[in-house]
């Protein structure tokens, strides 16, 4: 029996709801726009999985209100642990169901010029930069439903700009918990690097309600200028009763670079996307992710590199552990467009099996439409090498000791990126909650 996709909202509420953000006029008429598309648009098709039963559709749009914290300690303890207290520079912004409730940000950046705000502060004191970087060059509102709906009900998002030639030593964070168990989140990301400018933007989605049962349908743009650097990190680990659509994408111009550094640890079902499209000559694009499969969930995962300049660079690794009956695709595309000479391509993905019932398929894809070019990739789906368990076993190690090991250091390529101490550690602790 199919969920049924009839929309629960209609032209009017849309009205209302973005007259009562006190939105600009452009933006209410871009989500009617976007709401017309939606009855409309058919669900994405990821491939070998499928979503029509899967609810987009029933939710609560709007949480309860939420009362803001002026101390960090004042904050759950469970999203305390993800905050660095340690360094006295802390530049962190906390939302509960869309809503800002903490923030804490170093007067430094705005004497730099950079903007690190909510979007809804953003859309009214920044509109025009936000006006040209939202649902630009990245992310278009007609690709399906899920992004059509997301324009319409967008309930929460970041806005993060660095002007030309600042370089952030500092990370920047945000943190998205979905306390209400019923509660949808849609929530909007933008990062616009300038030229020659550098930044590190680190985000958690977060939920602790296990009787949740919600919809998180969440976008993040991110525009990297003429020679800029921007690390982007995400650890998404919503519980089981949430069903997610995460949409990421990067736009790199001449010699900027995007590093991505994804951590995807949701309990339940679901659709990932991650596309970096490198235009500029000289671009550079490196996607890390690593994810867990547990129980019955359903998850698939699209990493792509899309090559339009000249000597632009992009590689992929994706590192996946399956057990249970969890099933999960990973799709790597790399696609070298013709007239992007001298590109180089490289992708890798695998894939660990803990259980006989889980199923994880890898799958490697090379598009090229150039012949001057280097081009890789390398796939595998198997269950833990006997050989490293007898080596690590001989040495007085317990099997469960040493497949702990042996787990972790499959995982840290992208663990060990992540660029907040109490986020490494707090997934170090989320990956050994799932695994064992």
């Amino acid at each position: 029996m199919s969920v049924d996709t009839k929309l629960t909202f209609d032209e009017q509420y849309i009205r209302d709801f973005s007259k009562g953000k006190g939105e600009p006029e452009w933006l209410t008429a871009q989500r009617v726009a976007a709401y017309q598309l939606a009855e409309k648009l058919g669900l994405p098709k990821p491939e070998k999985t499928n979503i029509t039963k899967w609810n987009f559709t029933e939710f609560k749009h709007e949480g309860k209100p939420s009362e803001t914290f002026d101390k960090v300690e004042d904050l759950d303890e469970n999203i305390q642990k993800l905050i660095d207290k340690s360094t006295g520079e802390q530049n962190v912004i906390v939302y509960r169901d869309g809503v800002p409730v903490y923030k804490n940000v170093s007067s430094a950046l705005e004497e730099q010029g950079v903007i690190f705000t909510d979007m809804q502060t953003a859309v009214q004191n920044h509109e025009e930069l936000v006006k040209k970087y939202f649902m630009g060059k990245a992310v278009d509102v007609d690709e399906h439903r899920l992004t059509a709906l997301h324009v319409a009900l967008m309930n929460g998002g970041t806005f993060l700009y660095v002007p030309k030639n600042v370089e952030i030593t500092v990370p920047l964070q945000t943190i998205n918990w979905q306390e209400d168990g019923e509660a949808a989140l849609f929530n909007h990301v933008i990062v616009a690097a300038e030229d020659n400018s550098k930044v590190t933007f680190l985000e958690n989605y977060v939920s602790f309600n296990k009787e949740a049962a919600a919809v998180a349908n969440n976008v993040a743009e991110v525009y990297a200028g003429p020679g800029s650097n921007i690390t982007f990190c995400g650890v998404d680990n919503f519980e089981k009763g949430v069903t997610t659509y995460t949409n990421r994408r990067g736009h790199v111009e001449k010699d900027g670079r995007i590093d991505w550094v994804l951590g995807q640890m949701n309990e339940g079902n679901t659709v990932s996307e991650n596309i970096t499209l490198l235009v500029g000559d000289g671009s550079y694009g490196d996607t890390k992710t690593v994810t867990i499969g547990r129980g019955e969930q359903s998850q698939n995962f699209v990493s792509n590199m899309v090559h339009f300049g000249k000597n632009s660079r992009g590689y992929i690794l994706t590192h996946g552990v399956m057990k249970d009956k969890a099933s999960s695709i990973f799709n790597g595309i790399t696609k070298i467009e013709h007239g992007a000479t001298k590109s180089d391509g490289v992708q890798t993905e695998r894939v660990l099996m803990l259980s006989e019932k889980a199923r994880g398929d890898a799958n490697p894809i090379l598009l090229i439409d150039e012949d001057d070019v280097t081009a890789g990739h390398a796939a595998s789906v198997g269950q833990i090498d006997p050989m490293q368990m007898f080596y690590m076993m001989s040495r007085g190690i317990s099997r469960t000791e040493a497949e702990r090991l042996i787990i972790f250091g499959f995982l840290a390529p992208v663990v060990n990126e992540l660029p907040i101490e109490s986020v490494r550690n707090s997934l170090t602790e989320l990956i050994e909650r799932k695994v064992y």
